[in-house]
């Protein structure tokens, strides 16, 4: 009886043992996924506070275009009364560049 007892509490903690096994070989097979999952998160975060720059060798720039077109036209309707019809065309483009450097070039 107590050999019985015995040989199945070997075998609980070899199932214990063997699922904690496939839990961590799991996880270190996702690290990597993790592991940019994270950084892009940071980068997002950090991309909502503003333009971040590397101080010692990333380069940023910017050039922002506005064109605003404005037409008025004043004329009488039927009534003479004068009537004033406005048409505004405005376009905005922005052309950005970034060049960040490999954290091993980084110098802090």
């Amino acid at each position: 009886m107590f050999i019985y007892l015995n040989k199945r509490r070997g075998q609980s903690t070899l199932e214990y043992a063997v699922i904690v096994a496939v839990v961590v070989a799991g996880l270190i097979a996702m690290q990597f996924y993790i592991k940019r999952g994270l950084q892009g998160k940071l980068r997002s975060a950090t991309d909502e506070i503003g333009d971040q720059f590397s101080p010692a060798l990333s380069t940023y720039t910017s050039v922002t275009t506005v064109n605003s077109d404005s037409f008025e036209n004043v004329a009488l309707d039927g009534t003479n009364r004068p009537v004033t019809r406005t048409n505004t065309n405005q376009q905005q483009a922005r052309n950005a560049n970034e060049n960040v450097v490999g954290l091993n070039q980084e110098t802090w």
